[in-house]
């Protein structure tokens, strides 16, 4: 279906040698990295708490709020990849987005108090506005479909982020968490509308064979520099001990390692992967599915190395232990999917990592929390030298997904 509107073709438009993100998107992506960061701070303030009630609520707290910000942020990358970012129109979007994800990163450390509406406010106006922009950009063109539906379950959603915006507290979380839940599971369905045709394109369609991809490469690289703001910004205020010495040391080699478990070698080919799949929709869903675990795994990570830095010989918590040990195994999980995207095979060694990692839980129940995150990272490193030892004398493995 062609368009009647020029301006609108050209933004439409991509050329295949616009592979990465431009530096309008890596603005964006900077801004990201605040949010996330205020996601570890916000969380911490309360899985230390003396409150064992308050210290588990904050696992949910992690999840409510952290994924409304990733998901501005794919809808953002979404965005990006099928209209031309090089575009002024599209360039706006892209700023007011940074903009939204900015007040909403502010107002963390309130969320669920009095600033509730700061954060609710510019994740509504921006999923529902958005789509009221591009609109007249695209008759004629099967996107148009796709955009109204999504505008209207942003209505729907709204009750929901404005409900809980009305009350404070864990009612708040809950509704927001049924809130977001919504949005990402419809968005995966195409938006359904009772009486409207479903559209034969998704929202996960992977338009540019290799922007896509690299914008996910780039969401892990933003998550792990996050991780180690995290760890200088927690450092900073400490005394040097031997004990918060170490903490660095392992904090470090860690996401040292979680960037080498990634990229080798499903992230490094991922693009590639995308390109040569035999449905492009699916390996797209997959692909975007994976990383927001990862992300989720790599922030409560980033919450465990704060607590180990802190109280590196504290007494041991079990909600501790979820982040420290969990943050981790919820990383291996992601990738476990992303290797069935890209080698459409089941990664047996991270398996099994993530098994070592469950039952190691129990005895670091009686370790101080720095033995913990040794101990993932142990599990860590054996996982990249398995990595590296099946590679070894072999040429780099080629991508292999489903067709």
């Amino acid at each position: 279906m062609g368009l009647r509107d020029g301006q609108g073709r050209n933004l439409l438009e991509r050329r295949e040698d616009v592979r990465q993100a431009n530096f309008l998107e890596l603005f964006f992506d900077l801004v990201l990295v605040f949010a996330l960061s205020g996601v570890v701070s916000r969380v911490v303030r309360d899985i230390t708490s003396g409150d064992s009630l308050v210290r588990w609520r904050s696992l949910a707290y992690l999840l409510v709020l952290a994924m409304p910000l990733i998901w501005v942020w794919i809808t953002t990358a979404h965005i990006t990849s099928w209209f031309d970012p090089r575009r002024g129109k599209i360039q706006l979007v892209v700023l007011a987005s940074a903009f939204g994800l900015l007040i909403m990163a502010s107002s963390m450390p309130y969320a669920f108090g009095g600033r509730g509406l700061a954060f609710v406010l510019p994740y509504v106006i921006l999923h529902c506005a958005r789509p009221l922009i591009l609109l007249p950009l695209l008759r004629g063109h099967i996107l148009r479909g796709l955009y109204v539906r999504s505008m209207l379950w942003c209505a729907v959603s709204a009750v929901l982020w404005f409900g809980g915006a009305a009350v404070s507290g864990w009612p708040r979380a809950a509704l927001w968490g049924v809130a977001v839940t919504v949005d990402i599971v419809v968005a995966q369905r195409r938006w359904p509308v009772p009486g409207m045709a479903r559209p034969p394109v998704s929202a996960w369609a992977m338009h540019s064979g290799h922007h896509l991809p690299h914008r996910y490469q780039q969401l892990l690289m933003i998550a792990l520099g996050e991780t180690v703001l995290v760890v200088g910004i927690t450092l900073t205020d400490l005394p040097v001990t031997p004990a918060t010495s170490a903490a660095l040391v392992v904090a470090y080699l860690s996401t040292v390692l979680l960037w080498r478990i990634y990229f080798y070698r499903s992230g490094q080919v991922l693009a590639d992967a995308v390109a040569g799949a035999g449905d492009r929709l699916a390996a797209g869903q997959a692909t975007g599915i994976a990383h927001v675990v990862m992300v989720i795994g790599i922030v409560a990570t980033a919450v465990g190395y704060e607590i180990v830095l802190k109280q590196p010989g504290g007494r041991p918590e079990p909600v501790w232990l979820a982040v420290i040990l969990g943050g981790p195994a919820l990383f291996l999980y992601g990738r476990i999917r992303l290797e069935r995207v890209v080698f459409d095979r089941l990664s047996i060694r991270r398996v099994v990592a993530i098994a070592i990692l469950a039952a190691t839980a129990v005895p670091l129940l009686l370790a101080p929390p720095l033995a913990a995150s040794a101990v993932a990272a142990l599990v860590l490193l054996g996982v990249a030298l398995a990595d590296a030892s099946q590679a070894a004398g072999r040429p780099p493995e080629a991508p292999s997904p489903a067709h």
